[in-house]
Protein backbone atom coordinates (compact mmCIF):
# COMPACT_ATOMS: atom_id res chain seq x y z
CA UNK A 1 0.00 0.00 0.00
CA UNK A 2 1.43 3.40 -0.94
CA UNK A 3 1.60 6.20 1.63
CA UNK A 4 -0.90 8.20 -0.41
CA UNK A 5 -3.47 5.38 -0.28
CA UNK A 6 -2.86 4.87 3.44
CA UNK A 7 -3.47 8.56 4.11
CA UNK A 8 -6.58 8.63 1.92
CA UNK A 9 -8.16 5.70 3.75
CA UNK A 10 -7.28 7.15 7.15
CA UNK A 11 -8.55 10.64 6.40
CA UNK A 12 -11.54 9.99 4.13
CA UNK A 13 -12.78 6.75 5.69
CA UNK A 14 -14.74 5.85 2.54
CA UNK A 15 -17.68 3.47 2.51
CA UNK A 16 -16.57 -0.09 1.79
CA UNK A 17 -15.95 -1.95 -0.36
CA UNK A 18 -13.91 0.47 -2.42
CA UNK A 19 -10.84 0.47 -4.63
CA UNK A 20 -8.27 3.23 -4.25
CA UNK A 21 -5.82 3.83 -7.10
CA UNK A 22 -2.64 5.84 -6.70
CA UNK A 23 -2.12 7.59 -10.06
CA UNK A 24 1.47 8.42 -9.16
CA UNK A 25 2.15 4.69 -8.82
CA UNK A 26 0.59 4.11 -12.26
CA UNK A 27 2.89 6.76 -13.70
CA UNK A 28 5.95 5.33 -11.97
CA UNK A 29 5.18 1.84 -13.32
CA UNK A 30 4.75 3.19 -16.84
CA UNK A 31 8.01 5.14 -16.75
CA UNK A 32 9.86 2.15 -15.34
CA UNK A 33 8.63 -0.15 -18.11
CA UNK A 34 9.48 2.52 -20.67
CA UNK A 35 13.00 2.64 -19.22
CA UNK A 36 13.34 -1.15 -19.28
CA UNK A 37 12.00 -1.56 -22.84
CA UNK A 38 12.97 1.65 -24.66
CA UNK A 39 12.58 0.06 -28.11
CA UNK A 40 9.00 -1.08 -27.50
CA UNK A 41 5.82 0.94 -27.76
CA UNK A 42 3.68 0.55 -24.64
CA UNK A 43 -0.01 -0.14 -25.29
CA UNK A 44 -1.82 -0.11 -21.94
CA UNK A 45 -4.35 -2.96 -21.77
CA UNK A 46 -7.45 -0.90 -20.99
CA UNK A 47 -9.39 -3.94 -19.75
CA UNK A 48 -7.13 -4.12 -16.68
CA UNK A 49 -8.65 -0.93 -15.30
CA UNK A 50 -10.47 1.53 -17.59
CA UNK A 51 -10.85 4.35 -15.04
CA UNK A 52 -10.90 7.64 -17.00
CA UNK A 53 -8.34 9.14 -14.62
CA UNK A 54 -5.87 6.33 -15.40
CA UNK A 55 -6.37 6.74 -19.14
CA UNK A 56 -5.96 10.52 -18.96
CA UNK A 57 -2.72 10.19 -16.96
CA UNK A 58 -1.33 7.70 -19.49
CA UNK A 59 -2.37 9.88 -22.43
CA UNK A 60 -0.31 12.73 -20.95
CA UNK A 61 2.65 10.37 -20.64
CA UNK A 62 2.44 9.45 -24.33
CA UNK A 63 1.13 5.91 -23.91
CA UNK A 64 -0.68 3.91 -26.56
CA UNK A 65 -3.66 1.69 -25.78
CA UNK A 66 -4.83 -1.88 -26.39
CA UNK A 67 -8.62 -1.82 -26.56
CA UNK A 68 -10.83 -4.91 -26.34
CA UNK A 69 -14.08 -3.28 -27.46
CA UNK A 70 -15.58 -0.25 -29.13
CA UNK A 71 -16.51 1.00 -25.68
CA UNK A 72 -12.86 0.97 -24.60
CA UNK A 73 -11.88 2.75 -27.81
CA UNK A 74 -14.35 5.52 -27.00
CA UNK A 75 -12.99 5.76 -23.45
CA UNK A 76 -9.47 6.25 -24.84
CA UNK A 77 -10.63 8.87 -27.31
CA UNK A 78 -12.55 10.69 -24.58
CA UNK A 79 -9.37 10.73 -22.46
CA UNK A 80 -7.50 12.47 -25.29
CA UNK A 81 -5.82 9.61 -27.12
CA UNK A 82 -5.61 9.98 -30.89
CA UNK A 83 -6.80 7.03 -33.02
CA UNK A 84 -3.26 6.23 -34.17
CA UNK A 85 -2.41 5.39 -30.54
CA UNK A 86 -5.14 2.73 -30.27
CA UNK A 87 -5.01 -0.91 -31.27
CA UNK A 88 -8.21 -2.96 -31.47
CA UNK A 89 -6.49 -5.97 -29.95
CA UNK A 90 -9.41 -8.35 -29.39
CA UNK A 91 -9.55 -11.15 -31.97
CA UNK A 92 -13.32 -11.52 -31.46
CA UNK A 93 -15.11 -8.44 -32.83
CA UNK A 94 -18.50 -7.69 -34.35
CA UNK A 95 -18.16 -6.42 -37.90
CA UNK A 96 -20.15 -3.29 -37.08
CA UNK A 97 -17.72 -2.53 -34.24
CA UNK A 98 -14.78 -2.93 -36.60
CA UNK A 99 -16.48 -0.51 -38.99
CA UNK A 100 -17.18 1.96 -36.19
CA UNK A 101 -13.58 1.81 -34.96
CA UNK A 102 -12.34 2.32 -38.53
CA UNK A 103 -14.67 5.30 -38.90
CA UNK A 104 -13.16 6.76 -35.72
CA UNK A 105 -9.70 6.49 -37.28
CA UNK A 106 -8.35 3.27 -35.73
CA UNK A 107 -6.12 1.45 -38.21
CA UNK A 108 -4.50 -1.40 -36.25
CA UNK A 109 -6.47 -4.60 -35.65
CA UNK A 110 -5.78 -8.12 -34.33
CA UNK A 111 -7.14 -11.34 -35.81
CA UNK A 112 -6.55 -15.10 -35.62
CA UNK A 113 -9.11 -16.70 -37.95
CA UNK A 114 -10.43 -16.68 -41.51
CA UNK A 115 -13.81 -15.31 -40.47
CA UNK A 116 -12.26 -12.41 -38.54
CA UNK A 117 -10.02 -11.63 -41.49
CA UNK A 118 -13.05 -11.50 -43.78
CA UNK A 119 -14.75 -9.01 -41.42
CA UNK A 120 -11.64 -6.81 -41.37
CA UNK A 121 -11.25 -6.84 -45.13
CA UNK A 122 -14.88 -5.76 -45.51
CA UNK A 123 -15.14 -3.21 -42.68
CA UNK A 124 -11.58 -1.83 -42.42
CA UNK A 125 -10.14 -1.72 -45.97
CA UNK A 126 -6.39 -1.14 -46.07
CA UNK A 127 -5.97 -1.35 -42.31
CA UNK A 128 -2.88 -2.82 -40.68
CA UNK A 129 -3.46 -6.22 -39.10
CA UNK A 130 -1.49 -8.59 -36.94
CA UNK A 131 -2.17 -12.28 -36.45
CA UNK A 132 -2.06 -13.79 -32.99
CA UNK A 133 -0.09 -17.03 -32.72
CA UNK A 134 -1.16 -19.77 -30.31
CA UNK A 135 0.97 -20.10 -27.17
CA UNK A 136 1.26 -22.81 -24.53
CA UNK A 137 1.19 -20.94 -21.21
CA UNK A 138 1.20 -23.68 -18.58
CA UNK A 139 3.30 -21.67 -16.14
CA UNK A 140 0.92 -18.71 -16.00
CA UNK A 141 -1.66 -18.13 -13.29
CA UNK A 142 -4.23 -16.93 -15.87
CA UNK A 143 -3.67 -18.91 -19.11
CA UNK A 144 -5.10 -17.58 -22.35
CA UNK A 145 -3.97 -20.19 -24.86
CA UNK A 146 -7.23 -22.12 -25.17
CA UNK A 147 -9.25 -19.16 -26.39
CA UNK A 148 -6.91 -16.97 -28.45
CA UNK A 149 -4.44 -17.48 -31.25
CA UNK A 150 -3.96 -19.96 -34.06
CA UNK A 151 -1.30 -22.50 -35.00
CA UNK A 152 1.83 -21.10 -36.72
CA UNK A 153 1.04 -22.72 -40.07
CA UNK A 154 -2.43 -21.21 -40.01
CA UNK A 155 -1.02 -17.82 -39.01
CA UNK A 156 1.27 -17.88 -42.04
CA UNK A 157 -1.63 -18.71 -44.36
CA UNK A 158 -3.81 -16.00 -42.80
CA UNK A 159 -1.12 -13.36 -43.22
CA UNK A 160 -0.84 -14.22 -46.92
CA UNK A 161 -4.61 -13.99 -47.26
CA UNK A 162 -4.58 -10.62 -45.51
CA UNK A 163 -2.28 -9.24 -48.18
CA UNK A 164 -4.44 -10.71 -50.93
CA UNK A 165 -7.53 -9.05 -49.39
CA UNK A 166 -5.97 -5.60 -49.52
CA UNK A 167 -5.00 -5.37 -45.86
CA UNK A 168 -1.53 -4.52 -44.56
CA UNK A 169 -0.14 -7.72 -42.95
CA UNK A 170 1.93 -5.77 -40.48
CA UNK A 171 3.04 -8.46 -38.10
CA UNK A 172 2.42 -11.15 -35.54
CA UNK A 173 1.58 -11.31 -31.86
CA UNK A 174 1.62 -13.76 -29.01
CA UNK A 175 0.76 -13.62 -25.32
CA UNK A 176 2.66 -15.52 -22.64
CA UNK A 177 -0.38 -15.52 -20.36
CA UNK A 178 -1.57 -13.08 -17.73
CA UNK A 179 0.52 -13.08 -14.52
CA UNK A 180 3.31 -15.10 -16.09
CA UNK A 181 5.65 -16.47 -13.43
CA UNK A 182 8.28 -18.00 -15.72
CA UNK A 183 10.78 -16.28 -18.01
CA UNK A 184 11.00 -19.16 -20.50
CA UNK A 185 7.81 -18.38 -22.51
CA UNK A 186 9.35 -15.17 -23.87
CA UNK A 187 11.93 -17.16 -25.78
CA UNK A 188 9.34 -19.70 -26.94
CA UNK A 189 7.03 -17.00 -28.28
CA UNK A 190 9.68 -14.88 -29.94
CA UNK A 191 11.31 -17.91 -31.56
CA UNK A 192 7.96 -18.94 -33.05
CA UNK A 193 7.23 -15.53 -34.57
CA UNK A 194 10.81 -15.11 -35.82
CA UNK A 195 10.47 -18.37 -37.73
CA UNK A 196 7.19 -17.14 -39.17
CA UNK A 197 8.83 -13.86 -40.21
CA UNK A 198 11.39 -15.81 -42.25
CA UNK A 199 8.69 -17.99 -43.78
CA UNK A 200 6.53 -15.04 -44.72
CA UNK A 201 9.43 -13.14 -46.23
CA UNK A 202 10.25 -16.18 -48.34
CA UNK A 203 6.64 -16.03 -49.55
CA UNK A 204 6.97 -12.37 -50.54
CA UNK A 205 5.53 -10.57 -47.52
CA UNK A 206 7.35 -7.99 -45.41
CA UNK A 207 6.08 -8.32 -41.83
CA UNK A 208 7.65 -5.70 -39.62
CA UNK A 209 5.92 -5.73 -36.21
CA UNK A 210 5.94 -8.10 -33.25
CA UNK A 211 3.38 -7.62 -30.51
CA UNK A 212 4.87 -9.24 -27.42
CA UNK A 213 1.57 -8.96 -25.54
CA UNK A 214 1.37 -8.64 -21.79
CA UNK A 215 1.89 -11.11 -18.99
CA UNK A 216 4.23 -8.97 -16.87
CA UNK A 217 3.33 -10.01 -13.31
CA UNK A 218 2.93 -8.34 -9.96
CA UNK A 219 3.64 -9.94 -6.59
CA UNK A 220 0.72 -11.68 -4.95
CA UNK A 221 0.60 -14.00 -1.95
CA UNK A 222 2.85 -17.03 -2.16
CA UNK A 223 5.91 -17.51 -4.31
CA UNK A 224 7.07 -14.13 -5.66
CA UNK A 225 7.20 -13.70 -9.42
CA UNK A 226 10.30 -12.56 -11.31
CA UNK A 227 10.63 -8.79 -11.31
CA UNK A 228 9.50 -6.51 -14.09
CA UNK A 229 13.17 -5.89 -14.90
CA UNK A 230 13.80 -9.63 -15.24
CA UNK A 231 10.81 -10.09 -17.54
CA UNK A 232 11.78 -7.11 -19.69
CA UNK A 233 15.34 -8.38 -19.97
CA UNK A 234 14.13 -11.87 -20.92
CA UNK A 235 11.79 -10.50 -23.58
CA UNK A 236 14.44 -8.24 -25.10
CA UNK A 237 17.09 -10.97 -24.97
CA UNK A 238 14.75 -13.27 -26.88
CA UNK A 239 14.13 -10.63 -29.55
CA UNK A 240 17.84 -9.96 -30.10
CA UNK A 241 18.61 -13.69 -30.03
CA UNK A 242 16.09 -14.63 -32.70
CA UNK A 243 16.02 -11.48 -34.85
CA UNK A 244 19.67 -10.46 -34.62
CA UNK A 245 20.35 -6.98 -35.96
CA UNK A 246 17.11 -6.96 -37.96
CA UNK A 247 14.93 -5.91 -35.03
CA UNK A 248 11.21 -5.58 -35.72
CA UNK A 249 8.90 -2.84 -34.54
CA UNK A 250 7.85 -3.93 -31.04
CA UNK A 251 4.67 -3.50 -28.98
CA UNK A 252 3.99 -4.59 -25.40
CA UNK A 253 0.54 -4.62 -23.79
CA UNK A 254 0.89 -4.35 -20.00
CA UNK A 255 -2.22 -4.05 -17.88
CA UNK A 256 -1.58 -5.74 -14.55
CA UNK A 257 2.03 -4.47 -14.50
CA UNK A 258 0.87 -0.85 -14.63
CA UNK A 259 -2.26 -0.95 -12.48
CA UNK A 260 -1.97 -3.99 -10.22
CA UNK A 261 0.25 -2.75 -7.40
CA UNK A 262 -1.18 0.78 -7.71
CA UNK A 263 -4.51 -0.19 -6.15
CA UNK A 264 -5.86 -1.38 -2.80
CA UNK A 265 -9.36 -2.61 -2.02
CA UNK A 266 -10.64 -1.82 1.45
CA UNK A 267 -13.40 -4.15 2.65
CA UNK A 268 -15.26 -4.83 5.87
CA UNK A 269 -15.75 -8.03 7.83
CA UNK A 270 -19.50 -8.73 7.74
CA UNK A 271 -19.59 -12.04 9.59
CA UNK A 272 -17.26 -14.51 11.33
CA UNK A 273 -18.73 -17.98 11.85
CA UNK A 274 -17.96 -21.67 12.23
CA UNK A 275 -19.87 -24.57 10.73
CA UNK A 276 -19.72 -26.55 13.97
CA UNK A 277 -18.57 -25.93 17.57
CA UNK A 278 -15.62 -28.25 16.94
CA UNK A 279 -14.60 -26.70 13.63
CA UNK A 280 -11.14 -25.14 13.87
CA UNK A 281 -11.56 -23.07 10.74
CA UNK A 282 -13.51 -19.83 10.87
CA UNK A 283 -15.49 -18.55 7.92
CA UNK A 284 -14.77 -14.85 7.38
CA UNK A 285 -17.31 -13.15 5.15
CA UNK A 286 -16.33 -9.82 3.58
CA UNK A 287 -18.52 -7.19 1.95
CA UNK A 288 -16.78 -7.93 -1.36
CA UNK A 289 -16.62 -11.27 -3.13
CA UNK A 290 -16.12 -12.93 -6.46
CA UNK A 291 -18.99 -11.00 -8.08
CA UNK A 292 -18.01 -7.65 -6.56
CA UNK A 293 -14.61 -7.45 -8.22
CA UNK A 294 -12.58 -10.44 -7.06
CA UNK A 295 -13.31 -12.63 -10.08
CA UNK A 296 -9.67 -13.63 -10.37
CA UNK A 297 -10.00 -15.66 -7.17
CA UNK A 298 -11.75 -18.24 -9.36
CA UNK A 299 -9.96 -21.56 -8.80
CA UNK A 300 -7.91 -19.57 -6.25
CA UNK A 301 -5.51 -18.69 -9.05
CA UNK A 302 -4.78 -15.13 -7.90
CA UNK A 303 -4.04 -15.00 -4.18
CA UNK A 304 -4.20 -11.40 -3.01
CA UNK A 305 -2.16 -10.34 0.02
CA UNK A 306 -4.58 -9.27 2.78
CA UNK A 307 -3.83 -7.17 5.84
CA UNK A 308 -5.88 -6.09 8.83
CA UNK A 309 -5.53 -3.58 11.64
CA UNK A 310 -5.08 -6.49 14.08
CA UNK A 311 -2.07 -8.07 12.39
CA UNK A 312 0.82 -9.06 14.64
CA UNK A 313 -1.01 -11.25 17.11
CA UNK A 314 -2.01 -14.90 17.19
CA UNK A 315 -3.63 -16.19 13.98
CA UNK A 316 -5.74 -19.12 12.87
CA UNK A 317 -6.94 -20.67 9.59
CA UNK A 318 -9.89 -19.14 7.77
CA UNK A 319 -12.06 -19.62 4.73
CA UNK A 320 -12.70 -16.29 3.02
CA UNK A 321 -16.01 -15.69 1.27
CA UNK A 322 -18.11 -12.90 -0.19
CA UNK A 323 -21.51 -11.58 0.89
CA UNK A 324 -23.80 -12.83 -1.88
CA UNK A 325 -26.39 -15.61 -1.73
CA UNK A 326 -24.38 -17.70 -4.18
CA UNK A 327 -22.47 -20.79 -3.06
CA UNK A 328 -19.79 -20.06 -5.66
CA UNK A 329 -18.93 -16.81 -3.88
CA UNK A 330 -16.04 -18.35 -1.93
CA UNK A 331 -12.67 -16.67 -2.38
CA UNK A 332 -10.21 -18.96 -0.63
CA UNK A 333 -10.94 -22.36 0.86
CA UNK A 334 -7.76 -24.30 0.02
CA UNK A 335 -5.11 -21.57 0.04
CA UNK A 336 -4.47 -21.72 3.81
CA UNK A 337 -5.10 -18.09 4.68
CA UNK A 338 -4.44 -17.18 8.32
CA UNK A 339 -6.08 -14.22 10.03
CA UNK A 340 -5.92 -12.77 13.56
CA UNK A 341 -7.88 -14.68 16.18
CA UNK A 342 -9.13 -11.39 17.60
CA UNK A 343 -10.57 -10.27 14.24
CA UNK A 344 -14.04 -8.83 14.77
CA UNK A 345 -17.17 -8.13 12.73
CA UNK A 346 -16.91 -4.56 11.45
CA UNK A 347 -13.11 -4.60 11.15
CA UNK A 348 -11.60 -3.23 7.96
CA UNK A 349 -9.28 -5.34 5.82
CA UNK A 350 -7.10 -4.25 2.92
CA UNK A 351 -6.71 -6.39 -0.19
CA UNK A 352 -3.38 -5.43 -1.75
CA UNK A 353 -2.18 -5.37 -5.38
CA UNK A 354 -5.83 -5.11 -6.44
CA UNK A 355 -5.64 -2.31 -8.99
CA UNK A 356 -6.07 -4.53 -12.05
CA UNK A 357 -8.93 -6.81 -13.09
CA UNK A 358 -11.12 -5.92 -10.11
CA UNK A 359 -13.37 -2.91 -10.73
CA UNK A 360 -13.62 -3.89 -14.40
CA UNK A 361 -14.85 -7.36 -13.37
CA UNK A 362 -17.40 -6.19 -10.78
CA UNK A 363 -21.04 -7.00 -11.51
CA UNK A 364 -23.53 -4.20 -12.07
CA UNK A 365 -25.70 -5.26 -9.15
CA UNK A 366 -25.49 -8.92 -8.15
CA UNK A 367 -27.86 -9.45 -5.19
CA UNK A 368 -28.46 -5.71 -5.21
CA UNK A 369 -24.93 -4.84 -4.14
CA UNK A 370 -23.58 -1.68 -5.79
CA UNK A 371 -20.65 -1.89 -8.23
CA UNK A 372 -17.19 -1.46 -6.73
CA UNK A 373 -16.52 2.22 -6.14
CA UNK A 374 -13.17 3.48 -7.40
CA UNK A 375 -11.23 6.48 -6.10
CA UNK A 376 -8.26 7.72 -8.13
CA UNK A 377 -5.94 9.93 -6.13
Amino acid sequence: MTARIFDFLAERRPETPCLVIDLEAIEANYLELQRLLPLARIHYAVKANPAPEILARLVRLGAHFDAASLGEIDLCLAAGATPDRISFGNTIKKQRDIAAAYERGVRLFAFDSDAELDKLAEAAPGASVFCRVLMDCESTDRPLSRKFGCAPAMAAALMLRAGERGLDPRGLSFHVGSQQTSLKPWDIGVRAVARLFRRLRADGLEPRMVNLGGGFPVTYRGMPAPSLAEHAAAAMAAVTRHFGNDLPEMIVEPGRALAGNAGVIQAEVVLIARKSYTDRKRWVYLDIGRFGGLAETMDESIKYPIQTGRDGGEVGPVILAGPTCDSADILYEKAHYLMPLDLRVGDKVEILSAGAYTSSYASVGSNGFAPLKTYCI
